[in-house]
């Protein structure tokens, strides 16, 4: 078990959802020693930048959050420049890491890496089963040969990279740009801006028959620090909570903890997305015991209650 309040970290994404949330939690472990500078200080997508950070921050342990994503509409629109800068940032922090020798690497993956009809629940063996789903398949593919090259780093020069699967998150901080975010943030948004100025109905993409699993990103945060502690194994491992909801309960749901009382209309013409997701969520368990501990409900009005309070309080003229 590595004691992380003694080792020098470094952590790519700390200005991001999950990051500042690891952040936040490595600090009340006592851990000091820690850098996660902005991206206009190292450009990730440059080898002479990832060179640099290194020389300056010297890390003993590489978490590699980092990455360029966002909602179906973020995907279609930007395949090309998330495919590139998920891979080129992974792949040179990874072999810069395993230059300088760095004690051990973490890597978070997505689930988008999951083929489009892997059966459920999602285990790390189905992983290469089959292409991902369309619509961010680029995205999963650039964050699935991350994956590849820990296993071969780790086959060729012994290098302790492990690699986390992290189902869609969710919790205050997130993003709620509606051309951007994913489906909670997006769904609290539309809720209250109509509950707000008396609309009737909310559009939402797709026909609400797709379901998804969701982690609290506190939740998530830790499992990152157990992993980083504890599991030093070349398997992935997936990063869950085990539950499965549909869009359309979901919608439902969020529509009653914000108190939109209004028609909720479903526009086929939008895309699905993949059809089922939830994991299977038994190896972090075993490996680290990691169990997630935020309830879907209590997590959602957390959520709320803070982009009630930190968002639309800010906005008032």
């Amino acid at each position: 078990m590595i004691n992380l309040p003694s080792k020098r970290i470094l952590v790519t994404g700390g200005a991001g959802f999950l990051g500042r949330h690891l952040l936040a939690r490595l600090q009340r472990l006592g851990c000091y020693d820690v850098a996660s500078p902005a991206r206009r200080e190292y450009n990730l997508t440059s080898f002479d930048a990832v060179e640099r950070m290194f020389e300056v921050h010297r890390p003993e342990i590489l978490i590699h959050l980092a990455a360029m994503g966002g909602g179906i509409g973020a995907n279609r629109a930007n395949p090309g420049r998330f495919f590139y800068e998920n891979a080129i940032m992974g792949i040179q922090l990874i072999e810069m890491a395993r230059r300088r020798g760095t004690e051990k690497i973490v890597v978070l993956g997505t689930i988008c890496a999951y083929p489009k009809f892997t059966p459920v629940p999602f285990r790390e063996e189905d992983l290469w089963g089959g292409y991902p789903e369309e619509t961010n398949a680029s995205y999963g593919l650039a964050k699935k040969v991350l994956l590849v090259q820990c296993q071969a780093y780790r086959q060729q020069y012994g290098t302790n990279a492990v690699y986390l699967l992290p189902v869609n998150l969710y919790g205050p901080g997130d993003k709620f740009d509606l051309q951007s975010s994913h489906v909670i943030p997006a769904l609290i948004r539309k809720c209250l801006e109509a509950h707000a100025a008396g609309r009737e109905e909310i559009v939402l993409w797709g026909d609400g028959s797709p379901t998804r699993e969701f982690l609290y990103v506190e939740d998530a945060a830790e499992g990152v620090l157990l992993a980083t502690e504890k599991y030093n194994g070349s398997d992935p491992v997936n990063l869950g909570s085990g539950m499965e909801i549909s869009i359309r309960d979901l919608a439902s749901m969020i529509a009653e903890l914000t108190g939109f009382k209004g028609k909720i209309v479903w526009d086929t013409s939008q895309p699905n997305g993949q059809p089922r997701r939830r994991l299977d969520v038994s190896r972090a368990e075993k490996e680290f015991g990691f169990r997630a501990a935020t309830t879907f409900q209590a997590g959602l009005r957390k959520t709320i209650d803070w982009y009630r309070s930190s968002v639309l309080q800010a906005e008032k003229p």
